[in-house]
């Protein structure tokens, strides 16, 4: 079965999407990442899809639970390398990925959340 890697750098998980997903492969990556948060409680999650030339309203979706999943955990998610027909899709689609920042590219994506990060430490939750 097709596995998605997820990278851990520092604080950080990056998910690097070399593949056209499916319904299945979407549910194992939410599934996988889920288990990589727990296991290194990282505070950041980089999705990287400028492989993807679909996006239809599942893997949207699923997006958008990893997403939630993730800020649950204590985590940001930033999603990077989104084409512009994916773009013109998800709006299409009324898809909003609420939770989700973006970012251009893998660079711009690593700044936002180093940045997204630090602000959290200023600002520690209440528990």
């Amino acid at each position: 079965m097709e596995q998605i890697p997820i990278l851990k750098l520092g604080n950080i998980l990056l998910v690097s999407i070399q593949v056209e997903m499916h319904d299945q492969l979407a549910l194992q990556l939410q599934d996988d990442l889920t288990v990589k948060l727990a296991k290194s409680q990282a505070r950041g999650v980089l999705i990287d899809i400028s492989a993807l030339e679909i996006v239809d309203s599942f893997i949207g979706r699923s997006l958008a639970h990893i997403a939630g999943i993730a800020r649950v955990m204590d985590a940001t998610t930033v999603l990077v390398g989104m084409r512009p027909a994916v773009a013109i899709t998800l709006v299409e689609l009324g898809m909003t990925l609420t939770g989700i920042r973006t970012a251009l590219n893998v660079e711009k994506g690593m700044e936002l959340l180093r940045a997204s990060m630090d602000e959290a430490e200023d600002f520690p939750s209440m528990s």
